[in-house]
């Protein structure tokens, strides 16, 4: 265990060397990346800080993690982290169309409050036919139009699934070109992209207006994997106008018999490795 925690020291110390000699970077993590020790907030909140983390994406909306939302953004404010997104959803409901738009009108006003810029839909039941899929697209139109009277962007992050063929469409593919693009943004997750089969870089060069922010993930320490290319999603990313990402990190699963103190150790030990590599990373501004 002792030597876990020092694994994490290394990190979070490499981290702030460079800030304090290359200037800070916006480093954002989905807070979802720590879920599982988020029982005491503030602490936790603190811990993503020396994690290496200026920037989170939260989970929910007007209320986190219990707390309501300016609680929660003078929490972060104190540990320097700036809220830039949720993740949330409300699905549809044809019989009580207003009930909806009342509840999405208490989430933007809940992220206006903690000074989000977006909304991100973390998925969504899409049907089974493309006139179901269509209507999903509409649905996102009209809360997209609506968040941004509060100043807030609409996005979709997807997953695998939504790189599966629906009657002869991507149905990814298909909701950019369904979706109004004054509404609605897709957050790219790139691990999922590529576990979809499909490459990163080629859609952000197909899609240069509509996919504005990125969850950076690999199957566990982002980097270590060698499996996705981070430097060319990076540099093609920031050659299409956009800068915001976060990281999102999977709970690890570990060995039979593992207690909770030592799987929480390993999931600090992989967000604080994820930033550390970031924020060494010359590709990343």
């Amino acid at each position: 265990m002792k030597k876990i925690f020092s694994i994490v020291a290394v990190a979070c110390a490499t981290v702030c060397l460079f800030s304090s000699c290359c200037g800070e970077k916006k480093i954002g993590l989905q807070l979802y990346s720590v879920n599982q020790d988020m029982k005491n907030v503030e602490a936790s909140l603190q811990k993503v800080a020396d994690a290496g983390y200026n920037v989170v994406e939260t989970l929910g909306s007007p209320n986190c993690f219990g707390l309501p939302a300016a609680e929660f953004k003078a929490l972060c404010d104190s540990k320097g982290l700036q809220i830039i997104s949720t993740h949330t959803s409300i699905g549809m409901n044809p019989d009580d169309k207003e009930g909806v738009m009342n509840k999405w009108r208490e989430v933007f006003e809940g992220l206006k409050t903690m000074g989000a810029k977006y909304c991100v839909i973390p998925g969504f039941n899409l049907g089974s036919n493309l006139q179901e899929l269509k209507a999903v697209c509409d649905y996102f139109n009209e809360v997209g139009k609506l968040g941004k009277e509060y100043g807030i962007k609409l996005g979709y992050h997807n997953h695998s699934h939504e790189y599966n063929v629906m009657e002869g469409k991507v149905i990814w593919e298909y909701m950019i070109e369904n979706t109004n693009p004054e509404y609605v943004f897709f957050q790219m997750d790139v691990y999922w992209t590529t576990r979809g089969g499909k490459d990163p870089v080629a859609y952000l060069k197909q899609y240069p207006d509509r996919i504005q922010m990125l969850h950076i993930k690999d199957d566990m320490v982002i980097g270590e994997s060698g499996k996705i290319d981070f430097e060319a999603i990076y540099k093609q990313f920031y050659a299409n106008g956009w800068k915001d990402f976060v990281v999102e990190q999977e709970m690890p699963r570990g060995p039979e018999g593992e207690t909770r103190e030592q799987r929480m150790a390993r999931m600090w030990e992989g967000v604080a490795k994820s930033a550390a590599y970031l924020q060494n990373a010359k590709f990343v501004k």
